[in-house]
């Protein structure tokens, strides 16, 4: 079974530092994904790899003291030593380091300069070191990066530039007639709303304040700039031949992309620069972009400088790898953000690996073992009672395969874990001990336990792409070859005469506070010791500690003030929440940007009452998801009694005002 060629590749890992849990939730996730393709029949190629450029890099080399070539050599290999211990099956391992890879990029800037889509100019503005990026001051939050948050400062450098205004139009016609082409959809009304409609500004595509980078042949002191330098690994790797006339073979067979699977942020690099830059080569575009949510840690997402940055190595060395992969892979959801915590990882272990699906493997196998000798009976004595586990676990993979197709990862291992739940409660509806004890039942239970066995078989098979050294496991424990995506098609793969094997515990059950109390051990041996501080310094403490009570008495200081940008956004489109009733969905406009925000005032307004108001929100609120909705701001109102208002403006102040 071939049903033809599958690409998939991840976004390439920043070699500033280790991956932390988040990061690695990505190359899981779409290790996930191509595992399941090739079960499913697919002639699949999967990409990842290391991004190596760029001034952080260059700047971390010099404060370690090592050459930056040096320095991401052993990130690079830091991070392949993540994604190979998190069990994934990656194709090819790029580094953006590679000479290949380096002649390439430089006959494509070649080629776009001389066919006029790149020129020489100069850029001036606020530069973020961290992010590599320049901003205008409407785009700054705070006077600060509005990416990071880090501090800025102006820069001015000759560049050449991209003409992204050239593409913007066939670029929007390509959304309109390929829905699919960005995913989720929230994520393309987000690029489309404000980044193309707004007006495609020229991209910068070179840089001269540092050298760690693809030097630009015909302009000596410009580096290549990140945007064509990382983003065209998806096909430098390949093979791709900027002159077009000796592409690769595997360029041949896998271009165009089926899948760039990256996270949310880099959303706009992958939908508007990158395709942009293949039209300018006159190349396919690839299939699909998927965003994918972050995945954050309690409530905040992951960052060194806050102190919050869970690794994968931590995490599998305290619970191991599947059992890793099974948390984030199923408390992501499709299109929000997902929570990790120590207390929610101990709980998925214990209720759904040990006692769902370990305790139905383990209960079967040594059922099997004590009633039969470990001997597989023909399913001769059926009942009506069967019809519902069997038509499920013939059902299962067919649902499997619709949710994959929309990689929809988390529901596609809900389904495989209903067939597993509704195996525990057939169970407890047959009674195998009652029919253990009855020799004229001995057929009736060689059958039951037959249909538990395959019933098993199909969720193992299933399982693999996410939880492969699990499924491994199973059907060792089974004793099966059953293995490919036509035997799950009936159930008929467990073979009668044949022996299961051994039963062994897959997933222990986790004693919590013990856990827990280990795991802070843990941390507190790896924090750093604060130092011991003076007589003099206890004592400004203390002064400090008592002035701040002073001013705790529900009053707020000028500073604590000044950290609020509140301002003046006119209200475009509202509509009601899909899952709340209460919630109502602003589209408004704030200047030349458009934000979603989430309000709880359905109870009050209809949504057609408030198109056009200029209304008053709090601008750098920090973004949630209210029942599965991003909201980014918030609509101030007042309420007196049973009565509510939302703050509205005066209509001759333009939206993106600051109130002050």
């Amino acid at each position: 079974m071939n049903k033809g060629k599958y690409y998939l590749t991840t976004a390439i890992a920043y070699t500033s530092g280790k991956p932390h849990i988040g990061n690695t939730y990505e190359i899981v996730l779409a290790d996930s994904i191509v595992r399941f393709k090739k079960l499913n029949g697919y002639d699949v190629y999967f990409q990842t790899g290391t991004d190596e450029h760029g001034q952080k890099i260059q700047l971390k080399a010099e404060e370690v003291g090592k050459t930056p070539q040096e320095f991401v050599d052993e990130i690079a290999s830091e991070i392949k030593r993540i994604w190979d211990l998190m069990n994934t099956s990656y194709d090819k391992f790029v580094r953006t380091t590679d000479p290949e890879h380096v002649k390439i990029v430089q006959k494509i800037f070649k080629k776009l300069y001389d066919q006029g889509d790149i020129y020489k100019g100069y850029y001036e503005g606020w530069y973020c070191t961290p992010d590599e990026a320049f901003f205008t001051d409407s785009q700054l939050v705070d006077g600060k990066c509005p990416d990071c948050g880090r501090e800025v400062h102006m820069a001015r450098e000759d560049a050449y530039f991209f003409k992204m205004s050239n593409y913007a139009d066939k670029l929007m016609k390509h959304i309109e007639e390929n829905p699919k082409f960005i995913q989720p959809e929230s994520r393309k009304n987000e690029m489309v709303n404000n980044f193309i409609k707004p007006g495609l500004q020229d991209l910068c595509v070179s840089r001269t304040s540092f050298d760690w980078g693809v030097p630009v042949t015909f302009d000596e002191g410009h580096v290549v700039y990140v945007w064509i330098d990382a983003l065209s690994n998806y096909i430098t790797f390949l093979g791709y031949d900027p002159e077009g006339c000796n592409h690769g073979e595997l360029y041949k067979k896998y271009w165009p992309a089926d899948v760039h699977l990256i996270g949310k942020d880099i959303l706009r690099f992958h939908t508007i620069y990158w395709p942009i830059l293949l039209m300018a080569l006159g190349e396919e575009l690839p299939k699909q972009v998927f965003g994918h949510p972050w995945l954050l840690i309690g409530e905040g997402k992951m960052s060194k400088s806050k102190g919050n940055v869970i690794y994968a190595d931590d995490l599998v060395d305290l619970f191991g790898v599947d059992a890793i992969r099974y948390f984030v892979l199923h408390e992501m959801p499709f299109a929000s953000d997902g929570t990790m915590t120590y207390d929610l990882v101990i709980e998925r272990i214990n209720s759904d690996l040990a006692n769902i699906l370990g305790n139905l493997v383990n209960r079967t196998i040594t059922m099997t073992n004590k009633y039969f000798e470990g001997e597989i009976l023909a399913p001769t004595a059926y009942e009506p009672i069967d019809d519902e586990l069997i038509k499920l676990a013939l059902e299962t993979p067919l649902k499997v395969e619709k949710k994959m197709e929309e990689l929809r990862v988390s529901d596609s291992i809900d389904e495989i874990f209903t067939l597993l739940r509704r195996s525990n409660k057939y169970i407890d509806e047959t009674q195998p001990w009652v029919l253990g004890k009855d020799e004229s039942k001995k057929e009736r239970l060689g059958t039951v336990l037959y249909n538990l066995l395959e019933s098993i078989r199909i969720a193992a098979v299933l399982l693999e792409p996410f939880l492969p050294e699990t499924a491994e496991k199973i059907l060792k424990q089974l004793n099966t070859d059953k293995r490919d995506w036509e035997s799950l098609l009936k159930f008929n793969g467990m073979v009668p005469g044949q022996k299961v094997g051994t039963p062994e515990i897959l997933f222990a059950r986790i004693d919590a506070a013990k856990k827990i109390e280990e795991i802070n051990k843990i941390n507190e041996a790896k924090a750093p010791k604060e130092p011991v501080k003076t007589e003099e310094a206890k004592l400004e403490t203390i002064a400090k500690t008592e002035k701040e009570a002073e001013n705790d008495e529900g009053y707020i200081t000028i500073d604590d003030f000044a950290k609020l940008d509140m301002r003046v956004a006119e209200i475009l489109k509202v509509e009601k929440h899909p899952n709340a009733d209460k919630l109502l969905v602003f589209q408004l406009k704030i200047g030349e940007e458009i934000r979603q925000v989430v309000s709880g005032i359905a109870k009050w307004y209809k949504p057609e009452d408030l198109v056009g108001k200029k209304v008053v929100m709090v601008y750098n609120l920090k973004p949630v998801t209210l029942r599965g909705v991003e909201s980014n701001g918030m609509i101030l109102s007042a309420e007196k009694g049973k009565k509510l208002s939302v703050v509205s403006t005066l209509g001759d102040i333009p939206s993106g005002a600051t109130i002050s």
